[in-house]
């Protein structure tokens, strides 16, 4: 797939639980490549979308679109937000990793060779035969995310993937995905509330609120005027000269 090549488009598009509707004419592009943040509060949309792009969600109105290469699924790797397997199951991280080829036929060479690519792109390269629940906090979100690639995906979705680890462990965690999306090309679609992050990051945002989204670069998007229509306060961001990103927050019409 090149690098501009539309991943998933979005027209007109609703979505609904029920009768209670939860995004209405939503209109966004993602294209190959572009590391890209859904950005809002708690209750806002953001994992309805991906419900949606993962299939698990029927449109009520309106398009969703994905690049004929993801229509399988086969090429979308997906990150949750925690790992619900038992821990007082013994599971290695091979055995673990190797859980993201569910629905992918694969001959077991094929399943050592992905195994082994994927935990070499996570830096977990030798750990095969460890025992997951050993490994730290920051490892083993990494395993996750190796468990999404072992699927060789095009599109890798991450729903709130650092929630709950610490700060120095969620910016290696960012680093190392900001690596990934550019060493692979690898169209990443991260969910979080987390302004900072965003604007550090992100080379385009979905921003929710409302009902519905609007969309763009980031310095596009990242403007006081947008974050206080998703956030309905006034949200200030800035950067120093070693890169790191400060936001502060005033009262809707109040000074900074």
């Amino acid at each position: 797939m090149e690098k501009t090549e539309v991943v998933l488009k979005a027209d007109g598009l609703s979505l609904a639980y029920g009768g209670r509707v939860i995004l209405e004419n939503v209109n966004l592009e993602v294209r190959q490549g572009e590391f890209c943040f859904f950005l809002g509060p708690n209750g806002s949309g953001k994992t309805t979308l991906i419900r949606a792009i993962l299939g698990a969600l029927r449109p009520r109105a309106g398009r969703l679109w994905l690049h004929p290469d993801l229509g399988r699924l086969e090429q979308i790797g997906f990150v949750p937000q925690r790992c619900d397997l038992n821990p007082a199951l013994p599971t290695t991280v091979r055995e673990f990793v190797l859980l993201g080829l569910v629905g992918i036929r694969a001959s077991r060479k094929e399943q050592t060779d992905r195994l082994e690519w994927a935990l070499s792109r996570v830096g977990l390269e030798g750990m095969v035969r460890c025992d997951y629940w050993s490994l730290s906090g920051g490892q083993r979100q990494r395993a996750l995310v190796a468990r999404a690639l072992v699927r060789r995906p095009t599109l890798l979705i991450l729903d709130e993937p650092t929630n709950g680890l610490d700060l120095s462990t969620e910016d290696l965690f960012l680093r190392f995905l900001a690596k990934l999306n550019q060493g692979e090309q690898l169209t990443l679609l991260f969910v979080t509330h987390d302004i900072a992050i965003a604007a550090r990051y992100a080379t385009h945002l979905v921003l929710f609120h409302s009902g519905t989204v609007e969309s763009g670069p980031r310095h596009e998007m990242l403007n006081a005027a947008s974050l206080e229509r998703v956030y309905g306060v006034g949200v200030e961001v800035s950067y120093n000269r070693s890169g790191s990103v400060a936001v502060r927050v005033h009262s809707a019409g109040g000074p900074p």
